[in-house]
């Protein structure tokens, strides 16, 4: 006996209906793939901007006199250290410190934070935050299904979003530090929205994500898509991918599971093992970092550049003289930079950048060099 799960829709799926969009399966969303060619996508978002339909993330509202401090027990992060108006990305781990998601927690004030988690985890995240609630004087309020997130990026996202913007808001929008919020008005057409604007993203390029209420996702998209111009496409999927890809970015399900613990991520420096008091996962994280996990024992995320043509994709070998060192999570040819890229885990005795290695293509050994991440950086 078969089961299926019904699909769900964002506020914008007709938008992008009528933009002609090839849709797909995303952590049970039907979500923009592409609307026309990815690598054309991919380049407007480097070059000038491109609109993303985000909605399929989790918003989890945590708010009342204890929510610093809960969630300094919930995440693995000092949140409570976080000044009002600004964001720390995190993880949230399970007793074993596997990760349950990478996240952003947005301070909105003493009091009230908003916690953003991965489309396919948020359900799995809001529960294990009301679960983890208990004896904390806060209130966990899930508004996933309530809010859509509308995300403009690239070097002209600035200049676009304050074409809709009121000049009394303006300099919000420009004085906007990277991993930061305020609230501003957006005038689309002719309502004046409330938009919660953050400067965060995951494309490796400046930009902004927008959190409004579902009724009014449709014609803040219309709205920016008018003002960008030839300026602002609609990108889907398939280039955020190598988007994230490029700027060294995990993706949870390939870079980051249950399985896999921070310090072999990278993620180290995040795990505020120096905070007081007990948070979910200590005791194991504690433990992992005690006996070198990802610095002297196990695997380690790196980057891998490729020398020759053909890419490495997620789940094939690393190799060295014809051993299995590792395997790679995330790989495709960068549209950027011209050559392939791959994320992998690999045997930390090999992770010394300029370290030459293989990756199995299905038989054939293919040269990679392990290199420092990111792979691109912008230009600021």
């Amino acid at each position: 006996m078969t089961t299926t799960t019904k699909s769900q829709y964002t506020a914008l799926y007709a938008e992008h209906e009528k933009l002609g969009a090839s849709f797909t399966d995303f952590g049970g969303w039907q979500m923009p793939l592409k609307y026309s060619s990815e690598l054309a996508e991919h380049h407007a978002v480097r070059r000038t901007a491109g609109l993303f339909d985000l909605s399929h993330m989790g918003e989890v509202w945590v708010s009342g006199p204890d929510a610093g401090a809960f969630l300094d027990f919930a995440l693995v992060g000092k949140l409570s250290a976080v000044v009002d108006g600004k964001a720390k990305y995190s993880l949230i781990c399970n007793d074993e410190g596997g990760i349950i998601d990478d996240l952003i927690s947005y301070r909105r004030s003493d009091e009230k934070y908003l916690v953003v988690p991965n489309a396919g985890n948020a359900p799995v995240v809001a529960e294990a935050l009301a679960q983890r609630a208990a004896g904390f004087d806060v209130v966990v309020d899930d508004q996933s299904a309530a809010t859509s997130l509308i995300a403009i990026q690239g070097p002209d996202a600035e200049a676009i979003l304050l074409a809709l913007v009121p000049a009394a808001d303006a300099e919000a929008v420009c004085s906007l530090k990277y991993y930061a919020s305020t609230g501003i008005t957006v005038q689309a057409g002719d309502q004046d929205m409330d938009v919660l604007l953050a400067r965060t993203g995951y494309t490796g390029e400046d930009g902004f994500e927008l959190y409004i209420p579902n009724a009014q996702a449709a014609a803040l998209w219309t709205a920016l898509l008018a003002a960008g111009g030839e300026k602002l496409v609609p990108a889907g999927l398939a280039c955020r991918d190598s988007l994230r890809l490029e700027a060294g970015m995990p993706l949870y399900g390939n870079e980051l599971s249950l399985d896999i613990d921070p310090f072999s991520a990278g993620l180290g420096p995040i795990v505020a093992l120096s905070k007081p008091g007990d948070f979910v996962g200590r005791s194991a994280l504690e433990g992992k970092k005690a006996s070198g996990a990802g610095t002297t024992t196990g695997r380690r995320l790196v980057g891998l550049q490729g020398t020759g043509r053909r890419a490495g994709r997620s789940h094939y070998p690393v190799t060295l003289d014809g051993n299995v060192i590792g395997e790679v999570t995330s790989g495709a040819p960068s549209p950027t930079l011209g050559y392939p890229v791959a994320l992998a885990y690999v045997d930390v005795e090999h992770t010394e950048p300029g370290s030459e290695v293989s990756v199995d293509l299905r038989g054939r050994p293919e040269p990679f060099t392990i290199v420092e991440l990111p792979f691109y950086r912008r230009v600021k």
